[in-house]
């Protein structure tokens, strides 16, 4: 799988307002990019929540949020609304981004399975868990910026 100092997979995917996202377009900035297995579940509301009360503190570290997950637009949108998350949820439908980075074996996975990526300004790999805990995630990847 991924490690620390590959180049992080390229990415185009739309979000759940309908806004496309490219790992390009944040060149120059820190990413933290969250897999979740399924919108509007515990463990994920709990990580969700987690990234959004800390989003204030990844901003002053020039780090962008982007959560991910294989949902669809309306089911990511109704999870972005109800809890007022202040990033990006991302729709891999397709499971390209989950497959790129190790986030589901093949096209047929129903869930994405929880995993953290962080990605530096030059578009390199700085952190990669292939399993991370959902309530203690945000916290730990703070730590790594």
């Amino acid at each position: 799988m991924l490690k620390a100092g590959d180049t992080a997979p390229d990415f185009t995917v739309q979000d759940h307002t309908g806004r496309t996202h490219r790992l390009a377009d944040y060149r120059g900035k820190n990413v933290v990019l969250w897999f979740y297995p399924k919108a509007d579940t515990p463990g994920c509301t709990a990580e969700g929540c987690g990234f959004r009360d800390h989003q204030p503190t990844y901003a002053q570290k020039d780090a962008v949020i982007l959560g991910i997950s294989f949902d669809t637009p309306a089911e990511n949108k109704a999870f972005a609304e109800k809890f007022s998350f202040n990033f990006p949820l991302l729709c891999d439908t397709d499971r390209k981004v989950g497959r790129a980075y190790g986030a589901a074996d093949d096209a047929s996975a129903a869930n994405a399975r929880r995993v953290g990526v962080i990605i530096g300004p030059d578009g390199k790999v700085k952190a990669w868990y292939p399993k991370v805990d959902a309530r203690a995630f945000p916290q730990e990847a703070l730590q790594q910026l």
